[in-house]
């Protein structure tokens, strides 16, 4: 289980937050809900999308079942099922107002990428929590090498965005564009704190890992929100 090194995750402070972007949000969100679970903290899990419902139990349909779950340190996904799709939608809204004031950490998969590495938000994307404080961009490194229009989700978004053509092949600095820019992963971010998870980096070279966090820094990102995810860590 990997050990996230972000200041949030330590300081036992009350956050909610939303993760947004491309490949690996669901599964960073999962297993960040795990540690703090597993620490103690009561930890509540929605969507203001589409997830799967999950199949280890943790889906709770109501308040009662929520408590249940946090009185055996384990996280809670609320949601409202869709029976044509076996996933989970946003929960009602009385729901979440009631947990909300309970949880100790509040985690939101607001953003879709149908499994894409990366990706650029359509009008109507991310859907941020109004209470949220955290932002959490996701980008799977698996993007780099391959052409827009092959690892994008809305590519041609992301082609006017960067200024290229669908067939461009996404190098280093396109990513950090992609991450960084307000019509991009800080899209809606406003005063929220700003994160990025890098996912899948052991598929990098060091010097491939060093030129993407190097491109990230020379645009202002702090280097305490850079994290470098390997599966598997």
């Amino acid at each position: 289980m990997p050990v996230c090194p972000f200041d949030f995750f330590t300081d036992g402070k009350k956050h909610t937050i939303c993760l947004v972007g491309g490949g690996g949000k669901t599964t960073v969100m999962y297993e960040l809900a795990a540690l703090w679970a597993a620490s103690g903290r009561r930890v509540l899990m929605l969507t203001s999308t589409h997830i799967l419902c999950p199949a280890d139990g943790s889906f709770a349909a109501d308040a009662a079942a929520v408590q249940n779950l946090w009185q055996q340190e384990r996280y809670a996904v609320i949601g409202t099922p869709e029976a044509a799709t076996g996933k989970l939608t946003a929960p009602p809204q009385f729901l979440y107002e009631e947990l909300k004031l309970q949880a100790e950490v509040i985690l939101c998969e607001a953003d879709g990428s149908r499994h894409h590495p990366c990706k650029a938000p359509a009008a109507h994307e991310p859907v941020l929590l109004p209470d949220s404080d955290i932002v959490l961009a996701v980008a799977g490194m698996d993007a780099l090498g391959n052409s827009l229009q092959q690892v994008c989700q809305r590519p041609q978004l992301a082609a006017e965005l960067l200024n290229c053509s669908l067939d461009s092949v996404i190098d280093e600095q396109m990513l950090a564009a992609l991450l960084l820019s307000e019509q991009g992963a800080r899209k809606n971010v406003g005063k929220r704190t700003f994160y990025i998870v890098l996912n899948k980096c052991d598929l990098l070279h060091a010097a491939q890992q060093e030129e993407m966090r190097q491109q990230l820094l020379n645009a202002g990102m702090d280097e305490q929100r850079i994290w470098l995810r390997e599966r598997g860590e």
